[in-house]
């Protein structure tokens, strides 16, 4: 889920939050017995960004490395699904692709009470702002190069090659996501309709583009999901994996692109700002290099894989507003996630009129 705040509040790590703690004995005989040259003892930290499964720094006098565990407590169907991340990230190592090497996954909750996985710490930059502003705008471009072709990497990947032809459902990807994300909408009861959701519900079944295509998605392709090089214009990892599956490569390659419309209050963004005078490709050469980068001549229906992207933020933005009515809503940004959710239905009804 995407968080709108600072970058401070979301860099480095600091020490384990009380609710969080884990069994520093138990987690040292793990390793001792599934990493590969671990040698304690182990400092622990935890890092501040917002993920949904917490994580954590490990520090060894050798070595530092990365644990990522399911919540505590009882947690909806397939959600916080570490062992898909880690499944993902044993796929795509070996194929060359950025990711962490993964040291061990842990299906045993008498270990540290859920589900885990450890994998290598990587150092590198990691980008809050999607201007890049801490770049010289001479280089800008070059960054945006290599985020270009990560992801069409990424999606020009034959996942049965790779071990992954099982990820996830095959074709009508679309079809199945709207169909989520309404049916989410239309339980949601105390977050109450909204004439411009039920609009953009009505036209976009009707509205798919023809044709049916699947790769390998990472459902949240954002610059801040990213480690750079700490002096160069290349990726060393792509992280956080929890929405990855088998699905649409241009819903992937629009979620991660539509930060050319996205309001940088709420996700990062470039909404409102004129790339050219930051030194940044502008949203058409930005799409013209991705359809390069895997042999498309043109993405035809562009505003549609926008529209259907702003729709699901929407709708998840919409089952915010009703955790909040009814009280539960456990994030600090709720508030502030429900105070946009009008702009996101909005863009998302933007791009569908361009499409008309």
């Amino acid at each position: 889920m995407p968080d709108a705040v600072s970058d401070a509040a979301n860099q480095g790590t600091m020490d384990v939050r009380d609710g969080f703690a884990l069994d520093t004995a138990a987690l040292t005989r793990w390793m001792q017995q599934n990493v590969d040259g671990f040698e304690g003892p182990i400092d622990l930290l935890q890092f501040k960004g917002g993920q949904s499964n917490p994580t954590y720094k490990i520090v060894t006098p050798s070595a530092s490395y990365v644990l990522r565990r399911k919540p505590l407590g009882h947690l909806a169907k397939g959600a916080h699904a570490v062992d898909r991340e880690a499944r993902i990230l044993s796929a795509l190592g070996p194929a060359g692709f950025p990711v962490a090497k993964l040291h061990g996954l842990c299906t045993d909750d008498a270990v540290l009470g859920s589900w885990f996985y450890v994998m290598s710490m990587v150092e590198g930059r990691i980008f809050w702002d999607a201007t890049f502003n801490a770049v010289p705008v001479t280089d800008r471009r070059t960054y945006f190069s290599a985020m270009n072709t990560t992801i069409a990497n990424l999606h020009c990947l034959d996942p049965c090659a790779v071990g992954l032809g099982g990820f996830g459902h095959h074709g009508n990807y679309f079809e199945r996501q709207i169909g989520r994300w309404t049916k989410s909408y239309d339980m949601d009861k105390d977050a109450g309709r909204d004439a411009d959701m039920d609009a953009l519900i009505e036209w976009l079944p009707d509205a798919i583009p023809q044709g049916d295509e699947v790769s390998i998605v990472h459902g949240d392709f954002r610059c801040d999901n990213l480690i750079f090089h700490p002096h160069e214009p290349r990726i060393l990892a792509v992280l956080d994996w929890e929405l990855s599956t088998l699905g649409h490569p241009l819903a992937d390659f629009a979620y991660h692109s539509m930060m050319y419309r996205m309001p940088p209050d709420i996700v990062a963004g470039l909404g409102g700002a004129n790339p050219a005078e930051l030194g940044l490709p502008t949203e058409a050469e930005y799409i013209a290099e991705y359809c390069k980068n895997t042999g498309r001549g043109d993405i035809p229906n562009y505003d549609f894989y926008i529209a259907f992207n702003f729709f699901r933020l929407a709708a998840i933005f919409h089952g915010i507003k009703g955790r909040v009515a009814r009280g539960s809503a456990a994030s600090l940004h709720a508030e502030a996630r429900v105070a946009a959710y009008p702009r996101l239905v909005k863009l998302a009804l933007d791009a569908a009129e361009a499409c008309k």
